[in-house]
């Protein structure tokens, strides 16, 4: 029997499903979300989510319920999961810069806890609103993951922003040998502070105020000089 699941609880976003396929696909158990994003202004499924679920049907041979635009109900039968190279277009439906960080939020645990290697392609947006951007899964959430034995390389060939998209990353997987735990709860002292500053179709002066007031902030808040910060 499928597991039930209410989409609309807590945040009642799309974490809420794509953690649920996440788990569904790695413990091969049947799932069947409901009221999707139901409070949101455009609730059901949304490209980058279509995009998600197609995506992780593919690689673990899943039937498949409901997966079409707007759709608040959704049904996901998964197989096992396989390695390989797949390539993956968050505006292959309607067009859209869909966060292809959230496309591979979807995939990620599938196939770390795979027998072989993945190579994987993802088209859409690299850098849109209410979304990781690539930069903080290439400096902050693969180097944690490392930390736990999960290997993962990723690369940017072409930025995608917001509202077209455009953008490609390539994600290379290893299986992980051993699944470690870490602790997370005690900061540390701050030894370094890295940002990138960036900007499309607009003037180079709006990226440099972005640094100069980051500088601001971070002096103030760390009691760095200006030399103990990266540019």
């Amino acid at each position: 029997m499928a597991t039930k699941i209410d989409g609309s609880y807590g945040e009642g976003g799309g974490q809420i499903l794509r953690t649920a396929l996440n788990l569904c696909a790695v413990l091969g158990r049947d799932v069947e979300i409901e009221r999707i994003r139901a409070g949101r202004e455009k609730p059901g499924l949304r490209p980058q989510h279509l995009t998600g679920v197609r995506a992780l049907a593919r690689i673990s041979s899943a039937k498949l319920e409901g997966d079409e635009i707007g759709s608040q109900f959704l049904s996901f039968y998964p197989g096992k999961a396989r390695g390989g190279i797949y390539s993956f277009n968050v505006a292959e439906e309607r067009g859209s810069a869909g966060a292809v960080t959230l496309v591979l939020q979807v995939l990620l645990l599938p196939l770390c806890l795979n027998t072989s290697s993945s190579e994987v392609t993802l088209l859409g947006g690299t850098h849109v609103p209410w979304s990781p951007p690539f930069h903080y899964l290439s400096m902050v959430l693969f180097p944690t993951l490392a930390r736990m034995g999960l290997r993962c390389e990723a690369e940017i060939e072409k930025w995608g922003w917001y509202p077209k998209g455009g953008g490609v990353i390539r994600v290379k997987i290893i299986p992980v040998e051993e699944l470690r735990s870490i602790d997370l709860s005690i900061r540390g002292k701050t030894k370094k502070i890295i940002g990138i500053s960036a900007s499309s179709n607009l003037p180079a002066h709006i990226a440099l105020r972005q640094k100069e007031r980051a500088h601001q902030r971070s002096n103030r808040s760390e009691g760095c000089s200006e030399d103990e910060h990266g540019r």
